[in-house]
Formats: structure tokens, sequence, C-alpha cells
């Protein structure tokens, strides 16, 4: 009875907030949207498999800049790609913030590069830019790591020798000891049981954020907390990866050599060591762990599952993998590794693996901003505290911008000489000041991994072309390609 009475004042206490909070911002010229209810506010006018459409919906009635509210929380979301541009790139000081996503925020417990602001914002996206740069990332010295890890996951598949295979977990190695390398100054064997389990991990955390549940919670962070459900499942999960984390650090600690650094831990050791007798820096452990644990995670799950995505269109559209081993096998024949100099000769692999990405559309709402004083843009004001959502999926499927927006078509990135044309609306990574801070090494290891096993292997699956799903599994936070079992016959 008591926890009953509880739940009931909280929700009392919370309709007061939203009555009085409405009140406040009728003082705002607030962007148009659908009228809310107490409490969840546009929620039953939402598709629970594909919110983002929703959006779109909304936007023919409401235009390219319009409010909505998931629950009580008040979104501003940007529509098509002139009103993403302006927002992000033209008024990039307006829309630098962060919104504190109650997953990410609970899961990083505030810390790291993320979802801080300000100066802490700042700082940590400076150092964690110039370090990854220092250690190679878009440079050769990361090109020759990829080229590495490429030849393990060659070597990997041919063990499979033309049996059915799926490639999930192998490309989630793959991938993440690309980041490890950066990270943590080492790669580790396909064969090692705690890296197989936290890449596990990472899948199953990323899943829950785009399943309803993950929504729900982003959303009723304080409800979903007291209800039994998967949710505290998946926060266990959180911890171990976090623990991993803090055992590398300390590892890296008992190591240290300043004169000498390794990689990113060590280089953000000897910076906490700098600054130990400033009270207000932003080097220390806290930041430390949440940091490497954006890099790992981050830098795993969207790029592995944008290969596989690949590969499934790949199996889908025979005619286009054949086309792209045509010209891979013309400008570098099947003996050594591509490298990034070769995506100039390339037009046609350059223009389908950029189709990939557009037609994936793999963070459709990106991650979301937050106006961190009142902002005015287009003639409304976007109060503090307000989140606001670039919608990405308007922007890579809008009928403006491109040809053919909902098919596959590697048409759109070359121009009638055959030749590589970019689009401005090619938004994958976001734009402006909160842009992915690893665009340049996806972009690399897209580019790398895709050609090499083109090269090596010509890709199928047991039930025809006609079985596969390039509809995501799950479409939300991210959209997440399905699993499906593929054949890697040798060239």
């Amino acid at each position: 009875m008591e926890v009953s009475a509880t739940f009931l004042l909280s929700v009392l206490i919370l309709a007061l907030l939203w009555f009085f909070s409405g009140k406040n911002t009728q003082k705002y010229r607030l962007p148009p949207g659908p009228s809310p209810l107490p409490l969840i506010g546009n929620l039953l006018q939402m598709k629970k498999t594909a919110p983002f459409k929703s959006f779109l919906e909304f936007s023919k009635t409401y235009g390219s800049v319009m409010t909505v509210y998931l629950g009580w929380q008040r979104v501003v979301v940007l529509v098509g790609y002139e009103a993403v541009k302006e927002a992000l790139v033209e008024q990039a000081d307006d829309f630098t913030g962060r919104a504190p996503v109650p997953f990410l925020h609970k899961a990083t417990r505030g810390y790291g590069i993320g979802i801080s602001n300000g100066d802490r914002w700042r700082q940590l996206r400076r150092f964690t830019l110039s370090t990854l740069r220092d250690f190679g990332m878009g440079r050769k010295g990361m090109e020759e790591w990829i080229q590495e890890e490429s030849k393990h996951m060659r070597a990997r598949i041919r063990t499979y020798r033309g049996e059915s295979f799926d490639p999930t977990i192998l490309l989630s190695r793959t991938v993440s000891n690309v980041v490890c390398c950066l990270v943590f100054g080492q790669r580790f064997s396909y064969e090692d049981k705690q890296f197989v389990n936290l890449l596990a991990v990472i899948t199953k955390i990323v899943r829950f954020n785009s399943s309803p549940k993950g929504v729900m919670y982003n959303i009723f962070p304080w409800l979903m907390e007291r209800l039994p459900g998967k949710q505290h499942a998946v926060f266990a999960k959180v911890e171990e990866i976090r623990d991993f984390v803090k055992t590398k650090i300390q590892e890296h600690r008992d190591t240290l050599d300043p004169s000498s650094p390794r990689d990113f831990i060590d280089c953000f050791l000897i910076r906490g060591q700098e600054e130990k007798e400033n009270p207000s820096t932003e080097f220390h452990h806290d930041n430390l762990v949440a940091t490497v644990m954006n890099l790992f995670l981050a830098g795993t799950e969207t790029t592995s599952s944008t290969i596989r995505h690949a590969l499934s269109v790949l199996i889908k559209h025979r005619n286009i993998q054949d086309k792209m081993q045509e010209e891979i096998d013309s400008v570098i024949g099947r003996e050594r590794c591509p490298n990034m100099e070769d995506r100039k000769s390339l037009p046609f692999s350059d223009a389908v693996i950029h189709e990939i990405q557009r037609f994936l559309d793999i963070v459709p709402f990106s991650v979301p901003h937050y106006a961190l004083q009142d902002v005015s843009f287009r003639g409304y004001t976007i109060p503090k505290d307000t989140v606001v959502v670039p919608l990405l999926h308007s922007v890579l499927k809008e009928e403006k911008q491109w040809a053919t927006p909902h098919s596959f078509n590697p048409q759109h990135f070359l121009d009638q000489n055959g030749n590589f044309k970019k689009n401005p609306a090619f938004l994958p990574f976001s734009a402006g000041k909160r842009a992915c801070v690893g665009e340049s090494l996806a972009r690399m290891e897209l580019f790398i991994f895709i050609v090499t096993l083109l090269q090596d292997f010509t890709f199928t699956c047991p039930e025809g072309p006609d079985s596969i799903n390039l509809i995501p599994e799950y479409s939300s936070f991210a959209n997440l390609p399905r699993s499906h079992k593929i054949i890697a016959t040798p060239r």
C-alpha cells in the first residue's frame, strides 16, 4: 500500500509539473506540433516499430521544425537537409548541447565525451580527436592496422570452407580489434573468451536501446527503474564492460612510461598527471572510464553492423557485387591489400559503400541534441532544456536530395560519366561540432574491409538472394540489420 501511495503521489506531482511547465512555455513561440496528452505526450500517435517514421508523418502537417512530446519531455524535431544543416552547421554554437539520454547517462554516470556538455565536452573532444589522430586515425598508421586485421578476418572466413556461417560475431571481432588497438594498445585473439563475451554484451545493449523497452526507459526512466524487466539485466551487462575497462586502465597505470605513450589510455593518464594540481581538471578517472566505454561501444557496433548489412545487400544484388569485383580486380588485383589511395580509382565501389550507409541509415535520430539556453531558430524559440532531434533519416531519405530515396541505388553517388559524385545530404555521421569523432576511422574501415572481402570471396546465402530481408530487425535508436547465414566462396 505504501508503494502504491508513493507511486500515485509521484504521478500527481508529475502531472502538476506538466501543467505548470505548459503554462510557462506559453510565453515562447514554439514550433508547431500535434497536441499532446498529459504525461504521455504524443506517444499514442507514434509507431512503436519505427518511431522516426511518425516524425515524418507529423512534418507533412507541421513543417520541417516541429514540437512533439515524448512523455512530458519536449522535443523539437528538425526534418530535412536544409533544417538540419541550418541548425548543426550554420547555427553550430546554439546546437552543441547533448541531451542527457537516461540510458546513456546511467551507463556512463554522466561522464565521458558522449553526452557531456560545456567545458567538459570541449576539453574531452579536443583531446580525443588530437590523440586519435596522433595514433593514426585517418592516416597511414591506422590504415596498416586495418589491413593487418583484414588478414585475420580473411583467414577466419577461409576456415569455413564454403559452409554457411553467421558473420555477426566475426565482423564485431574484426572491427572492435581496430578500436582496441587505438584505445588499449592491443588486439585480441578471435578465440579470447572474455573478448567474445564483451562483444555479445555490446550487441545486447544496442539491441535493448533500439527495442520498445529501451525507448520506454529513455522516456520514463523513473518508472522503468521501479518495474521488473530486462532493463535491469542490461545495466548489469553494462557493468561488465565497465569492469573490463577499469581493469585495462589499472594495467596501464601499473606499466605507464610517460615518455612513451602506447595508446589513448596512456595519453589520458599522462594528461591527468600533468593536471593533478588543477582542482577543476576533466582528466580524471571517471571521465577516462566513460570515454573509453564510449569509444569501445560506438566504435564496434555501428561499423560492424554496416559491413554486415553490406554483405546482405551484395548478396541481394548480385549484379552489383559482380561489378564491384570486376572493378577491384582491374585496379588492385587479388594479391595486395587495398589502401585508401585506391578509392579514387574505384568510383563504383566507393559509390556502393556510400549508398550502403545511406540506405541502412543506421542512426535515424542521430544522438539527440539539447538546448543549453533559449535558442532562436527560424522565427521560433526553442526553450532551454528542450531535446533537439536532427532527424538524419529525413536527410538520408529525402526526395529532394535523392533520385530514388527508398531504393538501393549506387547511381546516387555517380555522375553521368561514372565518376564518384559527392552529395552534401550524405550525413550518416551527423554534422557540425557534435559529429561522430570516429568518422574518418569508420570510413577507412568500411572501404578497406569491404573491398578486401570482395577481393577474396564471392558471397551468397543458402536459401538464395530472395531470402535476404533488408528491412532492419530493430528500427528505433538504431536501425539494426537482420542476421543472415551466408556462404563465402573463395575466388
